[in-house]
């Protein structure tokens, strides 16, 4: 039970696992530094720093025979071969216990987190595992393993709202990318990430090249890169003005694409025409409640807490185009704030709503002030073409609002 290095990374998964940190476990019994020399198995226990720690850690000797020691590469087969709570639990705590000497096992084990973690919306622990990612790239010396985990890295900070960030990280990848010819795929998803942190940080016209080159450069595909793609370029568009090509772009990868392909990815591409749809001049709440009918029957099969949490966003949307404020208001109460796995901007967006129904229900200074501060916030974060678009759905809803109302008084 005793013998190092088995103790110290069983005591390590021990502790991580309860959540303690090394002074809460160490109490009044022993020094911290100790207790990380018995971590890392620089020290050999005695028999009392034992018995002190078992009960600290309410356990008893069993659960420190070798055995219990769980490997990264034990935890990453497990995981991969069956991604439920339990294995990804366990992948995390043998990966914080693990003596990273092997870098290449550890980069896979943290690109699977990485990836499990996006899947759920919980962009804080994804952006601790990629961090660590991109430094491991750099110790391998693998271009495409550092390419795509910068990659990811520029996507995730991007959902946080760190666009200056995101943008040297998506261009120093897009570099590395070239330099080193990588094939289609890396470059495909860099210029994915490129382009969507172009778009948010207000660059345009760089967007908008990069967004021809990546539509050339998976012609001829009809899988998920190439839905992706379009539906990327369509983003793009819609923030230039260009609606009418937007709609046609969409509208082909609408047609195109098979659920069968991605059934996450084929209720995304509704998500964004529904918004699309709302979005015109004008508005088509009847198209936009036929894609809300398309995602609300896959959604069981989908299992994404992310993509309910937009649909209700999208119906809280089509609510208010259509006047009904009250069932608007209903459903953004639905969102619960304190679990949003929403991105930063949509994040943004459901304030913008919230402060034009203030504005709609008669409350028209607090919902200004309400624009105001979410404008210069956004402008703050370096997102420029996100505080233009708050500005010019605050002028929009006054527009709005005054002509029922002189509606209302003819």
């Amino acid at each position: 039970m005793l013998e190092q290095p088995y103790f110290g990374r069983r005591l390590k998964q021990l502790r991580l696992e309860r959540r303690l940190s090394q002074a809460a476990l160490a109490g009044d019994g022993m020094s911290t530094g100790y207790l990380s020399r018995l971590e890392s198995g620089a020290r050999r226990p005695t028999e009392r720093a034992a018995e002190y720690l078992m009960k600290q850690l309410a356990v008893g000797p069993a659960d420190f025979d070798e055995q219990k020691v769980v490997s990264i590469a034990h935890a990453l087969t497990v995981a991969v071969s069956a991604e439920c709570e339990a294995s990804v639990e366990a992948l995390e705590s043998a990966l914080a216990a693990d003596d990273g000497s092997n870098v290449l096992l550890r980069w896979q084990a943290l690109w699977l987190l990485a990836q499990q973690q996006r899947r759920k919306g919980e962009h804080a622990r994804e952006l601790q595992h990629l961090e660590e990612l991109v430094e491991l790239g750099k110790a391998v010396g693998l271009p495409e393993l550092r390419v795509r985990a910068m990659t990811q890295l520029a996507r995730c900070l991007r959902s946080a709202g760190e666009i200056a960030r995101a943008t040297g990280i998506a261009t120093h990848a897009h570099e590395l990318a070239r330099e080193n010819q990588l094939g289609v795929y890396d470059l495909a998803l860099v210029l994915l990430a490129l382009i969507s942190v172009e778009t948010e940080g207000g660059r345009l016209p760089d967007a908008g090249a990069h967004a021809d080159e990546l539509i050339t450069l998976v012609e001829g595909r009809s899988d998920s890169l190439w839905a992706e793609a379009i539906w990327t370029a369509t983003a793009v568009r819609v923030r230039q003005g260009d609606l009418v090509t937007a709609e046609s772009l969409l509208g082909r990868a609408l047609e195109e694409f098979r659920s069968s392909e991605n059934l996450l990815l084929w209720l995304r591409l509704r998500v964004a025409a529904a918004r699309l749809h709302l979005l015109k001049t004008p508005s088509d709440p009847e198209a936009a409640q036929r894609c809300i009918e398309a995602i609300e029957a896959g959604l069981p099969f989908a299992d994404s807490a992310v993509l309910e949490q937009e649909l209700l966003f999208i119906k809280a949307n089509l609510a208010f185009h259509e006047g009904r404020y009250m069932d608007a208001r209903a459903l953004l109460g639905q969102l619960d704030r304190s679990a949003l796995r929403l991105s930063y901007r949509d994040r943004v967006q459901m304030d913008v709503l919230d402060n034009r129904l203030r504005i709609a229900e008669g409350d028209e200074e607090e919902g200004l002030r309400g624009m105001h501060r979410l404008a210069q916030q956004a402008h703050e974060t370096s997102n420029i073409d996100l505080a233009a678009d708050i500005w010019r759905i605050a002028a929009e809803t006054l527009v709005q609002v005054h002509q029922k109302q002189s509606a209302k008084n003819t």
